[in-house]
């Protein structure tokens, strides 16, 4: 290769320099600090593991976006970590087994092998938090506002939060006995949100009237009540997930007011994985989610202890616009030397928080960057504006 194309990265990958990088690490202690005031605890997991303990669920999307390298020492097939979620599961599951709740936290890279959006990056910096052990609602709507909270923090504004629960979708398949093919087949009408094809498919399976309700009626949660047949109002299981949606979007109205809230009982976002309420939040000129989430309870099966748990995840730098620009702070140009005065005097700064460098040459004095001098003067050393020397 070219020495004048050595430099170049791959499509979606990107360096982050000291300015950006310093926010981003600023952000990044914010929210941590948020999420372990609410009782969520740091974890930090490895870039790669096997790949049966990263693709735990029937996941094609995680699979497809999963790098995949052979194990020099064991010649078994690893993959490096494009979610955090399955390797939290492992960790509940079977490195630290708690009885009862238990809430973690991250922020870590992870690696995608196609960008998820346009101009979206391939190395994105996730941060999220899971709680497993909880299968109420309660737990759901705690997850909903920490995720509204971390956003709120983090200088998002004129949110968006979209509703949907994929139990609505499960339980007509099984209450319609599809195969597994079928099922597959209509998800990906769902998917597609194409209404034409749903109508066609609809007069081919039974409970086709409530497949067609549910597209039809979705974001209408009492006309879909009233839309279904009797037999679908009968499940329990299906009337349930309509009404934990009622009550998640009534919390949101009352706890959120300024945060617009819209219901799709019809989304099948994660079908293969989810398998409760999911959730996803908006903002405005864009055009995929800022954080997303939702109920994946059993993903610990794979590892001999299926739990309840939900959770959500963000991409820190997707967040990053947003931040306020920090402010400048002190950065003092000292001189270079030994002295015991001078060492000590450039430890209480630091200590106080100021940036300080000992200059080690003419050129690194002239550096832009500095706001003050270190001088010596009658009574010791003193920090001054560089307008004051």
């Amino acid at each position: 290769m070219p020495v004048a194309e050595t430099w170049l990265l791959p499509d979606g990958v990107a360096d982050v320099l000291p300015e950006q990088a310093r926010r981003l690490e600023q952000l990044r202690r914010q929210l941590l600090d948020s999420l372990a005031a609410r009782g969520y605890e740091l974890i930090y997991t490895p870039l790669v593991e096997y790949v049966e303990s990263l693709l735990i669920a029937d996941n094609t999307d995680l699979d497809l976006q999963t790098f995949k390298l052979i194990d020099q020492i064991s010649g078994r097939l690893l993959g490096v970590r494009a979610d955090m979620t399955p390797q939290v599961a492992r960790i509940d599951a079977h490195v630290r087994p708690l009885v009862g709740i238990a809430r973690y936290c991250y922020a870590a890279t992870v690696l995608h092998t196609h960008p998820q959006g346009l101009s979206a990056s391939r190395t994105p910096l996730q941060l999220g938090a899971e709680l497993f052990g909880c299968d109420a609602l309660a737990a759901d709507l705690e997850m909903l506002d920490t995720m509204l909270t971390v956003l709120q923090q983090a200088g998002q504004t004129h949110l968006h939060v979209d509703l949907g629960h994929v139990a609505i979708f499960r339980e007509l398949a099984r209450l319609a006995d599809l195969t597994a093919e079928q099922e597959q087949q209509l998800f990906d009408v769902y998917q597609r949100k194409a209404i034409p094809e749903l109508l066609d498919y609809s007069t081919q399976i039974d409970c086709g009237a409530d497949f067609l309700a549910l597209a039809r009626l979705g974001h209408d949660l009492t006309a879909l009540r009233a839309g279904l047949s009797a037999t679908a109002q009968q499940s329990s299981a299906l009337m349930q997930a309509i009404e934990d949606l009622a009550q998640v979007l009534a919390h949101l109205q009352m706890v959120w007011p300024t945060v617009q809230v819209s219901v799709d009982a019809s989304e099948v976002r994660g079908y293969h994985y989810h398998t409760g309420l999911v959730f996803a939040a908006y903002t405005a000129n864009r055009a995929v989610p800022l954080a997303q989430g939702g109920r994946y309870n059993g993903v610990g099966a794979a590892f001999g202890r299926p739990r309840a748990a939900t959770g959500f995840s963000c991409d820190l730098y997707a967040l990053l616009g947003r931040q306020a620009v920090v402010a400048p702070r002190v950065v003092v140009a000292a001189p270079a030397g030994q002295a015991s005065d001078l060492l000590a005097e450039i430890a209480t700064a630091r200590a106080a928080g100021q940036i300080v460098i000992q200059v080690l040459d003419h050129h690194e004095r002239a550096d832009s960057r500095f706001t003050h001098h270190m001088v010596q003067q009658a009574d010791g050393w003193q920090i001054l504006p560089l307008a004051a020397i």
